[in-house]
This record gives C-alpha cells, sequence and structure tokens, in this order.
C-alpha cells in the first residue's frame, strides 16, 4: 500500500459521511512521527503509515489482522535489534538475535520496552517481592531498623546463604520421595530396578550402578542389607573406580535431588516432569514454616513483625506498614517502597502479596507487575509496547489500568497498545485499526486516525465500537448441579455454591476475587471437567497445530496412500525430513563471540522435506503446501474424513487463520486456549472450564464464540466460564460473582443467579458495570 499523509484518516471501504480527518503529527523536522513504509512481516500487506510520537496509539482488528506483527515484530523488534547492535560483539553473544524486519523503511525509532503477557520465570526463587524490587528495598530497611540488629541486608534474602534456611535452601518445601516410584523392590539393578529418569538398563547411570561395586546388582533390591541399600539409594557423590575409570557416584536419590529437583517444574522435559509429579510431594518446610529464611533473619523485628510477616502481608496491607515507618534514616528508602507498593495497588494487584511466587501469576498479572518497575522511571521519551494490558481486568479495575497508561504518556513517552476492549480504544489519541478479516484476508490498513473517525468509518471495528449488549432473552433450565461445599482455598471464606450443570455459567468478579481458587481449586479436578486454559502447550520448536492436534496423522497417510509410499517420508521428525536442517527449515549457526543466526535452509528453502517426498503430490500439492495452508484452505482442501473433522473444530474456535505448520510458541495464550478447546471437543459430552476465553479478542470474535458456546451447550455439554467480558455475563444462562473486593476483601459469593437478577436487583460492581453495557429487548 503506497505511503500516505499523517492527516488523512484511511480507510478500506472509503471515507464515510461526516467521518473526521486524522490529527495532524507531522512536524516540520518530520521526527514527531515513527515512519513505517512497505510492511511486509508476516501477513502485513506491504502497508505504509505514521505512527505519532509522545502519543497513546491503540492498534486494532480482528485475532490474526496483523496486529502483533506490525506492533511486535516490525517497530519493536527493529528497535530492540538496532539497540543490541550497539552492544559489542562478546555481549551480543549473550543476547537473542532477532532479524531484520521485513520492510522497506522503518525511521524515527525510539528505545522499545516490551510489556507483554509473557509469564515470568517459573524460577521457584522468584516471587512478586524480588520481581519488582519491593523486597529488595524492605530487606534494607530491616538491615537498619530491625531489631535485635543482625546484619547487612543480605541476611534476610533467602537467596543468600547468610539468610536462607538451611533445611530448604532458601525454597520454603520440603520434598518426599515416594520410594515405590523410582525402584521396584522384586527386581535387581541389573534386571532394571530402578524406575527413575536417567537410570534405564543400558544407560550410562545404569553401567555405573552396577559397576561401583558398593552393592550386589544382582540382588533383588529388597534383599539388600541396609548398608547395601543406603549405598543404592542415598550414597553422597562420591568419586569410585570402575575399572580403569575414575567415576562419579550419587545414590539414587541423591541424584534425583541434586538433577532433578533443583530445576524449574517448566524447564523439566515432559517424562520428567510426569515422574516428578508422580514420585514427588512437596510440603513446607517444617524448620522455616514456609517463609524460606533462617531462625536469625526471622528473629528480627520491626514493630513487632518481621520480614517474612511482611512479605506474607496483602500488598495493600504492607503499604499501610510500611507508612507507619517513620526513621528519618530510611525515609527516602521508605518513599521509593511505599510508591511501588502504592503502585502495585492502582494497578488493581493489590491483594497480591511479595512472596508470591512469581511462576504462579497469570499473564495479565505478569504484565501488569512487569508495569510497575517502569511507571517510577526516569527515562522519557522511549516507546512502551503493550499487548492487551486490560487482560484478566475486571470493568472495574479498567480505568485504573487506563489512567496508568495516560501517565506513561503524559511523561513524555510514545505508548503502543494492542487492545480489543472499548474503553481503552476510546482512551486513544490516535487508533491503528488492521483487517479486514484474519491470515491472508488481513494485514491491511483499515483505518488510521482519531476515535471519532473510526466510529464514523464503517469498519468492523468502527461498528462494534458502542454497541451495547444485550441479556440473554430466555436462560436454559439447569438439569443438576455441581456441589462446592466449604471452599477454603487462598482467600476463599468457606464457600458454599452449585454451579448447574446443562448450561453456560460465567463466574465473574474483579481480579483477586477468587474465581480461579473456586473454579481450578474445587471444580477442575473432578471426573468429566475438562479444563482448557492459556498455559503454555509443552512442545519443541517442531510443533505445530498440525503435529498438536494429531491432523498431520490423517494427511500423512493421505500422502502415503496416493503415492504408494511410507507415511513415514511425510514427516519432517523421520524419514522424510531435510538431512541438512534435520526437518527444522532453518539452521542455527554459532559465531562463537558473534551472536547465532537462524537462516533458512539452503538445501530444501525451509520447506523441510527432502527433494524426494516434495515430490509426491495429492492434488496437485506437496507436503510442504499443504503445511503452509491456514485451517480455512486445509478445511477446503480435506472435505471429508477424519482431517476435516478436526479442521472443522480448529473453524469452529475461531482459528480459521492458523496455518497448519507454524510453530506453536509463536501463538497467543488465547489462541493456545482455543487449540486445546478443539481437542477437547472430540471427546464425550462432559464440563467444560475455559479461563477467560475471550482474551486476545476482537469485539466481532467474541460474536463467534459465544456461538461456539451454545453449540457445546446445546450438545449436552456444561460449560463454565472465568471471564470479564460483559457480552459474556449478558449471555449466561448462570452468573456466580464473587467478591466484593480482591484479596482478603474478596472470597465471597456475591451473587449467584441468572443475569437479570443481577442487573435488576445486585449493587455489586459486576451488577454496576453489566447495567451499563446492557439493554433490555
Amino acid at each position: 500500500m503506497p505511503a500516505n499523509s499523517p492527516t488523512t484518516s484511511r480507510r478500506s471501504d472509503g471515507p464515510a459521511a461526516g467521518a473526521p480527518p486524522a490529527r495532524s503529527w507531522a512536524a516540520a523536522d518530520g521526527h514527531n512521527v515513527i515512519e513505517v513504509r512497505g510492511a511486509r512481516e508476516n501477513n502485513l500487506a506491504d502497508i505504509s503509515l505514521d505512527i505519532p510520537k509522545r502519543r497513546l496509539t491503540v492498534f486494532t482488528g480482528v485475532s490474526g489482522a496483523g496486529k502483533s506483527s506490525l506492533v511486535f515484530g516490525t517497530v519493536a523488534a527493529e528497535s530492540q535489534r538496532l539497540i543490541n547492535e550497539t552492544y559489542t560483539a562478546f555481549v551480543q553473544s549473550f543476547m537473542p538475535s532477532p532479524g531484520r524486519p521485513d520492510t522497506d523503511a522503518l525511521r524515527n525509532l525510539s528505545a522499545a520496552i516490551v510489556v507483554d503477557q509473557e509469564r515470568m520465570g517459573a524460577n521457584s526463587r522468584s516471587t512478586v517481592g524480588t520481581a519488582t524490587d519491593a523486597y529488595t528495598m524492605l530487606r534494607i530497611i530491616f538491615s537498619r531498623l530491625g531489631t535485635p540488629h543482625i546484619g547487612a541486608s543480605t541476611t534476610f534474602s533467602f537467596n543468600s546463604a547468610e539468610g536462607m534456611c538451611p533445611e530448604c535452601e532458601g525454597l520454603g518445601e520440603a520434598s518426599a520421595i515416594d520410594l515405590d516410584e523410582v525402584v521396584d523392590p522384586g527386581l535387581s539393578v541389573r534386571e532394571g530396578a530402578v524406575k527413575a529418569p536417567g537410570f534405564a538398563v543400558d544407560s550410562w547411570f545404569w553401567q555405573v550402578l552396577v559397576g561401583s561395586g558398593l552393592f550386589d546388582p544382582d540382588k533383588k533390591v529388597r534383599e539388600l542389607s541396609d548398608e547395601e541399600r543406603h549405598a543404592l539409594l542415598y550414597q553422597p557423590t562420591t568419586k569410585i573406580k570402575v575399572g580403569t575409570s575414575n567415576l562419579t557416584y550419587d545414590g539414587v536419590i541423591t541424584r534425583i535431588r541434586r538433577t532433578i529437583l533443583h530445576k524449574d517444574r517448566d524447564a523439566m522435559q515432559p517424562h520428567i516432569r510426569e515422574f516428578v509429579d508422580r514420585a514427588v510431594v512437596f510440603r513446607s518446610c517444617a524448620a522455616c514454616g514456609g517463609t524460606r529464611l533462617n531462625q536469625e533473619a526471622l528473629s528480627s523485628r520491626i514493630g513487632g513483625v518481621n520480614i517474612a510477616e511482611c512479605a506474607a502481608m496483602q500488598i495493600s496491607d504492607l503499604a499501610e506498614f510500611v507508612r507507619k515507618i517513620e526513621d528519618p534514616s530510611v525515609a527516602p528508602l521508605r518513599a521509593t517502597l511505599s510508591h511501588t507498593l502504592d503502585s502495585l495497588v492502582a494497578i488493581g494487584l493489590g491483594y497480591l502479596s511479595l512472596d508470591r511466587p512469581a511462576g504462579t501469576l497469570s499473564g495479565g498479572e505478569a504484565q501488569r507487575v512487569k508495569m510497575v518497575r517502569h511507571l517510577g522511571s526516569s527515562l522519557t521519551d522511549v516507546t512502551y509496547v503493550f499487548d492487551e494490558p486490560t487482560a484478566g481486568l475486571h470493568p472495574h479495575d479498567i480505568q485504573r489500568m487506563n489512567e496508568l497508561l495516560l501517565l506513561l504518556r503524559d511523561k513524555g513517552n510514545t505508548v503502543l497498545v494492542v487492545e480489543h476492549k472499548p474503553e481503552v480504544i476510546a482512551l486513544a489519541d490516535h487508533v491503528v485499526d488492521l483487517g479486514p478479516g484474519a491470515g491472508a484476508d488481513g494485514g491491511q490498513l483499515c483505518y488510521e486516525g482519531d476515535v471519532a473517525g473510526l466510529r464514523a468509518s464503517g469498519t468492523l471495528t468502527g461498528r462494534h465500537l458502542d454497541r451495547r449488549t444485550r441479556l440473554r432473552a430466555q436462560v436454559r433450565e439447569p438439569r443438576g448441579v455441581e456441589r462446592i461445599r466449604g471452599a477454603c482455598l487462598h482467600n476463599l471464606k468457606n464457600v458454599d455454591v452449585d454451579i448447574p450443570l446443562g448450561v453456560l455459567t460465567v463466574v465473574t468478579g474483579v481480579a483477586g476475587s477468587g474465581k480461579s481458587s473456586l473454579v481450578h481449586g474445587y471444580l477442575a479436578g473432578r471426573e468429566g471437567v475438562l479444563v482448557a486454559d492459556q498455559s503454555p502447550i509443552r512442545g519443541s520448536r517442531r510443533s505445530n497445530p498440525a503435529t498438536y492436534t494429531g491432523l498431520l496423522g490423517p494427511i500423512r497417510t493421505a500422502f502415503a496412500k496416493a503415492n504408494g509410499v511410507k507415511a513415514a517420508l511425510f514427516s519432517a521428525n523421520s524419514q522424510g525430513a531435510c538431512p541438512h536442517c534435520n526437518g527444522l527449515g532453518l539452521v542455527y549457526t554459532d559465531l562463537a563471540m558473534m551472536a547465532g543466526v537462524a537462516s533458512v535452509c539452503e538445501q530444501c528453502e525451509g520447506k523441510r522435506f527432502t527433494p524426494e517426498v516434495l515430490s509426491y503430490t495429492l492434488r496437485g500439492k506437496n507436503i510442504s503446501d499443504v503445511l503452509a495452508m491456514s485451517v480455512a484452505e486445509a478445511h477446503d482442501f480435506f472435505p471429508g474424513g477424519q482431517s476435516a473433522a478436526v479442521l472443522g473444530r480448529l473453524k469452529d474456535v475461531g482459528l480459521s487463520y492458523l496455518r497448519l505448520g507454524q510453530p506453536l510458541d509463536t501463538l497467543s495464550g488465547g489462541e493456545r486456549q482455543r487449540l486445546k478447546l478443539a481437542i477437547h471437543m472430540a471427546g464425550k459430552a462432559a464440563t467444560y472450564v475455559l479461563d477467560e476465553p475471550t482474551t486476545g479478542l476482537h469485539m466481532a470474535d467474541v460474536d463467534q464464540l459465544l456461538s461456539l458456546l451454545d453449540r457445546l451447550v446445546d450438545a449436552g455439554n456444561s460449560v463454565v466460564v472465568i471471564e470479564h467480558h460483559q457480552a459474556v455475563m449478558a449471555h449466561a444462562d448462570w452468573i456466580v460473582d464473587l467478591g466484593p473486593g480482591g484479596g482478603h476483601d474478596g472470597g465471597e459469593v456475591v451473587f449467584s443467579g441468572i443475569p437479570a437478577d443481577l442487573v435488576a436487583h445486585s449493587e455489586g460492581l459486576t451488577a454496576r458495570h453489566l447495567r451499563a453495557a446492557t439493554r433490555h429487548s
């Protein structure tokens, strides 16, 4: 698309009568806008636009329209790449090396800070307090004012030898290992008695055990003496001689603790993670009571409270505690800590505590915690990039998020936001609307201008911007209930509630009110309950929608049958893989001190298969052509059979635009959830639990989601949705509203009944916002 003047509103279907032109951002020096020319990253259709600097710009459009490709894959990626190039080659070798975005030109970029929804590192030593530096500041205050005085700030750190509990080494947990899951007492070691990962017969560690000489490897484990049994299971790391070799020997349990249990669970390979889940029970450390600290650190107090008790407080309560510290020797530090804690409260996270493990935060919570780090920054004239910052927020909390976005803008920064919520779009100084569809049907600039122009533009977003939703005209009758009694997990206050079956139930409430604790803690583990959430999908960089859904199986079979060859040839992980790149399509080159480079494989040209395999076709398409198809294209290509059934479910959940061979690690949280839902839909009638399924969905896409939920219920299923979107609440047969606030101000059932009664009779926060968003038929 040719470059247009930044003073002109642009729309895909021509100007609408009365639509005002966009505000002019360009100055005489031309540096008041980020100039994007000829952007073609992913599905972007050679678009050109000007993004005003030091303003709030919202990017919107249907799922798959190209928003992330433009904002993250083009603007932010090039900014970060250029910054990386300013470092020495040595430093660059430790940094990611993104490629240059596919554009003709990008001008006037400023340093970009991406604040996304990626879960924070699941390192068991990372907490909300360490991630925001609030705990570090608290440690310094205790090191100066705590009585008795016990030393420097490291004495209060569970990540340092001076402060950590010696029993759990600062983890706060102790682990008990089920020996029945580790060894089979009826077998000898030589026969394969050790069942733990890494000890299979003929493996290296099996050979070390057998040759150790510390026990008889041919005795049944149950027949070993106490001394032999101790050597097999608990021998500390030691040097032994096996033949002419000097080797390191661990007892099996010793090795499991040293090499497996010290790793983050999410970093484990799937089979190891399954073993840990099966064989290891974690409980609060008896020595420190789960506080992670040694007794000396716990003995020092301020106002009768030790640092662990401070870290366990709800942040809103801790903020009050810190404000009462009046010693002038820590006044500047106390002021900074108070600002950080108040920012967490203002951003809707006052219900968290500093000792909350960072890996347990939702994507939306993680993004808001990251945001706090930037609110007090002295940097200005940088570009902040946000990915749906309202994800996980109740309508009541969105206003506070909007105020923070404006605060960042008013400090002289450029704020770019990918968002679908009308409340955020209405806040924008400038709007960029992409579409008109998804995938190959998207990537075009439908509108660029102010919010008033968007409303008059006639685009899909413009038409939905001020649309009010309607309450369901007639609710379905439940066919039974799932009873929850005495729920007290986290902040739940002995909750009794019935979840109706055979209907669409929406569980709502402000952030931290107890929704996830109720649904995931008491409903998700029951028989017949299927959970489709937004957690990462485990798999390698070879994994894609075709492999994850099992779709590749029937596709390979169809190719094999059509060409009279083996199906294994059509797997990039098996016989048909290009030998040069091993079926990845990319070759990773290590440049030693320079940053590594990923380049398209020259032999297969990124197609992943051998020339022989690519010579085999099915109705004129080879396997690489098929994997490059979108779900919609593939559905037309495979009109029947198992493939059509899988592809039909993917279309039903709104993933028509995904490519079959698209790497799973490029999917958003909402896309991952809908992919899981598509798989679950193949099962028998059940209770489906969905956690904020509207995440990442355009207002128009939400209608499609509601139709899907109706089809699930009408097919005999029960659907329970944790959700804040007013259109989903209004569409429900039954609403369970938790609150009234978050943290210790929540955990109660505020309302349970049909939406019409909520709107008519309740005065809770949810009722107020739903009442404002709906109209009666």
